[in-house]
């Protein structure tokens, strides 16, 4: 860094939150894959979206690259620097600004975790249904600058369907007061959405007003043995129309993923006789005090007995409901204990979603023999986590080196199926090549256009989603 920069950003930083050692960057230069490692100047931290639109005034004004990030919890890249880029996080804009239970929203600013949120919403009797297995340490502005999906879209949507409102630090400096905690506001363009899912290529989002939604007062789990995918989406519709559309998850898990849970996981039990060729997870909830239970285990027993289902089992505690989560979630993790991974995160029309399976499981066993096909995810909201485990007999750097190959071979499938080929952990760098590739023309020069009017530098978060032209 300049000393003339170090000087103008000490007018209005303290010391202490200008980083310059590489000791005090490190934590800000590498995405949690360890994928991606990045360089940077500095790395600031300013405490109020004040500080903040000062600080990228003075960058802005010297031409200098700016890359926001949250809690660094990404899984494309899409915070990771690149020299002479200048990491500005918005960790310390971590208050919740306001609470209204009578309009169900929480104003909270960018660098609030977002199991704060939720604490904070279940503090005043509410709750903040953006879940996800980072919530301990992923923060707002990225949750929302990625529009996060996790484990209750199939109920509640995604990051951007939870927003109200937006205040946000544009590329020159200027601040976007949008703060407004209304569901009706027809106006023109709704600007938010603008930011939400941009990946910080446009502007860093400094505070959102979040929706909240009544407590869950019943509730119910069930772990479900399938014959078929297509059976388990049946099984689902069944049980919504039964719940009175009180589903709020409904996990996918194939027989590889269990598996592996088991053999790499960490206290982790299967709670039927067998294990199937897929399950699912399904869970329903109601803020009201209702019987979910009967209708659940009445909706199953009809489907086992219509050869939908080989196996079930209900929570009958909460003990029970955190062990059947526990599967589920232990899946990512165990796939690191299998060696080299090859991710997919696709999504698909839900009614699609056995065809796809069974396209693609065929064509990467076809390319990749011996290869480990750990499907799983939401399937309720048609977003499937196609991950590839290297063969056990094969070299690791070998099978990564496959890495876009495969992702092509999956995502032409993907692609002939009207999917996407980013459900929920956006492109970052990872998938710039790959969003040039499949994505319309048509909406590709709509997104320069947009990029261009807002960031005509190109200093916010360059060498993100879109390809260098």
């Amino acid at each position: 860094m300049s000393p003339d920069l170090h000087t103008a950003l000490r007018t209005l930083l303290p010391e202490a939150h200008i980083l310059t050692t590489p000791e005090a960057m490190r934590p800000y230069l590498a995405e949690q894959r360890d994928r991606y490692h990045g360089t940077a100047q500095a790395v600031l931290r300013p405490s109020t979206t004040e500080e903040m639109a000062a600080v990228v005034r003075v960058l802005a004004e010297r031409g200098i690259p700016m890359v926001p990030q949250g809690g660094n919890t990404g899984l494309c890249g899409g915070a990771v620097p690149t020299a002479p880029a200048v990491v500005l996080s918005t960790e310390r804009l971590n208050r919740i600004r306001a609470l209204d239970p009578l309009n169900n929203t929480l104003t909270a600013e960018a660098g609030c975790i977002l199991a704060q949120v939720q604490d904070a919403a279940a503090a005043q009797d509410r709750l903040f249904p953006l879940s996800l297995a980072a919530e301990g340490s992923c923060r707002i502005g990225g949750t929302l600058s990625t529009n996060a999906g996790g484990l209750n879209v199939l109920h509640y949507g995604n990051a951007r369907d939870l927003v109200l409102g937006l205040e946000v630090v544009l590329p020159d400096g200027q601040i976007w007061h949008g703060l407004r905690g209304l569901r009706k506001d027809n106006t023109g363009y709704d600007l938010k959405h603008l930011f939400i899912g941009a990946e910080g290529t446009l502007g860093i989002v400094t505070a959102a007003v979040l929706k909240l939604f009544p407590r869950p007062r019943s509730m119910e789990t069930a772990l479900v043995a399938l014959p078929s995918v297509a059976a388990g989406l049946e099984v689902l519709n069944r049980v919504r129309t039964a719940s009175g559309d009180n589903t709020t998850a409904c996990e996918l898990m194939g027989a590889p993923s269990i598996t592996m849970a088991q053999r790499y996981g960490i206290d982790v039990d299967w709670p039927l006789a067998a294990i199937p060729p897929w399950s699912i997870l399904l869970e329903v909830s109601s803020a009201g005090d209702f019987d979910l239970r009967t209708p659940l285990e009445t909706t199953l027993a009809q489907a086992l007995s219509d050869g939908l289902v080989l196996d079930a089992v209900v929570a009958r505690s909460e003990a029970q409901r955190t062990a059947l989560w526990r599967l589920r979630e232990s899946i990512p993790a165990a796939q690191k204990g299998a060696g080299g991974s090859i991710k997919h995160d696709v999504s698909v029309p839900v009614s699609r979603i056995p065809v796809f399976l069974d396209r693609a499981t065929a064509a990467v066993e076809r390319a990749i023999p011996g290869v480990r096909v750990v499907a799983f995810g939401h399937v309720g909201d048609g977003n499937i986590h196609f991950n590839l485990s290297q063969p056990e007999a094969m070299d690791k750097s070998a099978f990564l080196a496959l890495w876009e190959e495969t992702n092509r071979l999956v995502h032409d499938i993907v692609q002939e199926l009207d999917g996407s080929i980013s459900a929920e952990h956006g492109i970052g760098c990872l998938k710039i090549d790959e969003l040039a590739r499949t994505k319309d023309p048509v909406e590709l020069a709509m997104m320069r256009a947009i990029k261009t009017a807002l960031d005509p530098r190109n200093l916010m978060n360059p060498g993100k989603i879109l390809s260098p032209q």
